[in-house]
């Protein structure tokens, strides 16, 4: 059962909801936090844009954030991107979660080695489940039949590319995973995974650029017009 206790704590309160900077004047009916982004949430789509970014009193949230469900807010904030930069959105975004993956994974290189293999296949494991993150995000991208420059992989073919090497690396530390020392899962973590998100991320900045550039001809054909 869903509670009523934020709604009804600010009734009479003044709340304040900006969208990509500007104030907007919310139905008195959408007091909740799920009200309220769904109002943006149309008023976004209604400009051919869709909501990217959400906080209420400057900390990051969701709509329906439980966080938010028994207490008051004062102010709801959103951005929002054009369609056609939400390719260029969900590219960062793969970008931020391969160099999170990487920072986790050489910090995992010395941390395996200062515990027992149970502790370490548990550190892999909890691992293994982000590395698919940046991938997943890459399949919402459109499939593309352009290469981004110098014979490299086209959009569909780096997913499918990867996603098959992912898997053939998390067998191969599970494998390590077995061994008494932790030293082996410590140096394949080092010697295979590193480089394959290090070589990740360099085909994601190439496909960066090339959205960068279609975007800056596309903008530029629109002012022509």
């Amino acid at each position: 059962m869903l509670s009523n206790k934020s709604e009804s704590s600010l009734q009479g309160a003044q709340i304040e909801v900006v969208l990509d900077g500007r104030p907007i004047q919310v139905p008195s009916e959408r007091r909740s936090l799920s009200g309220i982004f769904s109002f943006l949430d149309t008023l976004a789509l209604e400009q051919q844009r869709v909501l990217h970014w959400f906080s209420v009193d400057g900390h990051p949230a969701e709509p329906g954030d439980p966080m938010y469900v028994d207490r008051p807010y004062t102010r709801v904030e959103a951005t929002s991107l054009d369609l056609q930069q939400f390719p260029l959105q969900l590219i960062r975004t793969a970008m931020h979660q391969t160099a999170q993956a990487v920072s986790e994974i050489q910090s995992a290189v010395s941390t395996v080695l200062i515990n027992d293999t149970d502790t370490a296949r548990e550190l892999w494991w909890r691992l293994a489940a982000k590395l698919k993150y940046p991938l997943l995000t890459l399949s919402l991208l459109p499939d593309s039949n352009r290469c981004p420059g110098n014979g490299r992989a086209t959009l569909g073919e780096l997913r499918k590319w990867q996603l098959l090497r992912l898997a053939s690396l998390m067998k191969e530390v599970d494998d390590a995973c077995c061994a008494e020392d932790t030293r082996a899962l410590s140096n394949i973590l080092e010697q295979r995974v590193l480089p394959w998100l290090e070589m990740l991320g360099d085909s994601l900045e190439l496909w960066l650029e090339t959205f960068v550039m279609d975007s800056t001809v596309a903008n530029g054909s629109d002012q022509a017009d």
